[in-house]
């Protein structure tokens, strides 16, 4: 299956060089069978945010509870929904039943298919603000330098909830990278809380040193990108830094003829160095959230032990309330 050969690879597969570093810095003695065992290829996992608005997002939450993956790349709505789904659901809707002036009236905001209440953002601005106080005084007072993929480790410690994908993220270590967090209700409330409390920094320079040192010190690595835009650049382009990947999945529906690189073909990234000549590389023309639970099904799933502990916690995720708000006004023929 596609993602197969990225997660069976080992070092030890390789024939030891005489060039080998006895001493790497990021791995230890390069030459050591044990080691090598234990080396295994970067899987950079990406994602369009509406991959979390949706059911996919209990997909992925799964792949981080495992640490299937070793880092992800998101936009800013990615990061706000999975918390915001701490506090509040979000509800089946319908891409044509609803008028949007109705909704407007009524303070729900639609998703294509998904219905979202305004209450759910203020749960979210509630919750920010008191983490937004301390971060900034943490900056001040013992010069704490905030990445965005610091700042979510952060949001992922203290929503110390199950159900999120990045306490997940938090509690294995897998860095979350989104160069893009200002743009949605995460920068809604980093700009409303600077109104009265200016000073609050991001540094996205330090996170893309950050992604690109991780892929120049991996020995192999994977793409696994849903979407296109900036999450499938963001990724490409940190591989091009070793002169491509290893191993790289596209999943979208976008067209290579407007030459945008959502909907370019795996070949126009090899042309960039972003994927290595001749790896294995394949373009999926298809929506992603009726393709990743069948592809996770059968590649990291496939092989999976469950425990009782994990049991009861997928037991308890699918407990969800279905159906949209009653009384919502439905769009006339």
């Amino acid at each position: 299956m596609l993602c197969l050969p990225q997660r069976k690879w080992r070092l030890s597969d390789e024939p030891i060089k005489e060039d080998d570093d006895e001493d790497d810095m990021n791995h230890g003695n390069l030459k050591d069978p044990a080691v090598r065992a234990k080396i295994k290829t970067t899987i950079f996992f990406g994602f369009t945010s509406n991959q979390i608005s949706c059911g996919n997002r209990e997909i992925i939450r799964w792949l981080c509870e495992h640490k299937m993956i070793d880092c992800i790349v998101t936009t800013g709505g990615g990061i706000e929904e999975d918390i915001m789904k701490c506090f509040a659901h979000h509800y089946m809707g319908d891409f044509g039943k609803y008028r949007g002036e109705d909704l407007r009236k009524r303070g729900i905001n639609r998703i294509g298919n998904l219905l979202v209440p305004n209450k759910n953002y203020c749960h979210l601005e509630e919750w920010m603000f008191p983490l937004l106080d301390e971060m900034l005084h943490e900056q001040k007072t013992e010069g704490v330098v905030w990445t965005p993929s610091k700042f979510i480790k952060r949001l992922g410690e203290r929503i110390d909830n199950p159900d999120s994908v990045w306490y997940w993220c938090a509690k294995n270590d897998i860095p979350v990278f989104c160069p893009a967090i200002t743009d949605g209700a995460v920068g809604d409330n980093i700009y409303f809380h600077s109104v009265n409390n200016p000073g609050f920094v991001l540094d996205i320079a330090a996170d893309i040193k950050a992604i690109n040192d991780m892929a120049v010190n991996a020995k192999k690595t994977g793409m696994l990108i849903l979407g296109g835009g900036l999450i499938k650049h963001h990724i490409c382009n940190a591989n091009l830094m070793r002169n491509g990947a290893d191993y790289t999945v596209f999943i979208n529906t976008g067209q290579e003829f407007d030459g945008s690189d959502s909907g370019a073909r795996p070949d126009e990234a090899v042309s960039w160095g972003k994927i290595k000549v001749g790896c294995n590389a394949v373009k999926v023309y298809a929506d992603a959230s009726f393709i990743l639970p069948l592809l996770v099904a059968e590649t990291f799933a496939s092989d999976f032990e469950a425990t009782e502990e994990t049991r009861a916690r997928a037991d308890a995720s699918t407990k969800r309330e279905v159906g949209p708000p009653k009384g919502l006004p439905q769009k006339s023929d």
